[in-house]
């Protein structure tokens, strides 16, 4: 059996990204040799993201997402991620990272993978999700960038 992850957005934004060409290549070198060895799952939530997006990228990250998996946005999800924002680990206006977070956790996703420093990949904000999760009944995905995910 496959070990799982969710995708969160910035990953699919740095397949393309010229401005930090060392990430762009590492995740392009990750989708080729990679991405193969788990079950992907990405969300609604992940496609209106993208969905925004100007042309010419837009088309080609939306082609990038079709062949995985979707999960489905649920009120437990949103319940869980209005926990987050409640609990002071997502401030309000990062709602969508929120859901992100909770999408993966409900559907009991291994892996949470994210390029997002900021808001997500970081050990307290991992550490505080794990306990919020564990407290509340739900799995806790480790949360990770590209390259803690590649096999030598």
């Amino acid at each position: 059996m496959k070990l799982s992850l969710y995708l969160e957005t910035s990953v699919i934004g740095a397949y393309l990204d010229n401005d930090d060409t060392l990430r762009r290549d590492m995740t392009i070198r990750w989708f080729e040799h990679e991405l193969g060895q788990y079950d992907v799952f990405v969300s609604a939530l992940v496609g209106r993201e993208l969905e925004r997006l100007e042309e010419p990228h837009r088309t080609s990250y939306l082609k990038l997402i079709e062949p995985f998996a979707r999960v489905e946005m649920s009120d437990e999800a949103a319940m869980l991620a209005d926990g987050y924002i409640a609990r002071g680990i997502f401030y309000r206006k990062y709602l969508a990272d929120a859901l992100h977070v909770a999408l993966a956790s409900f559907n009991k996703i291994d892996y949470f993978v994210t390029w997002n420093f900021g808001h997500i990949a970081n050990v307290r904000k991992q550490a505080r999700l794990r306990v919020f999760n564990t407290a509340a009944g739900f799995f806790s995905p480790t949360i990770v960038t590209p390259e803690f995910l590649v096999h030598s």
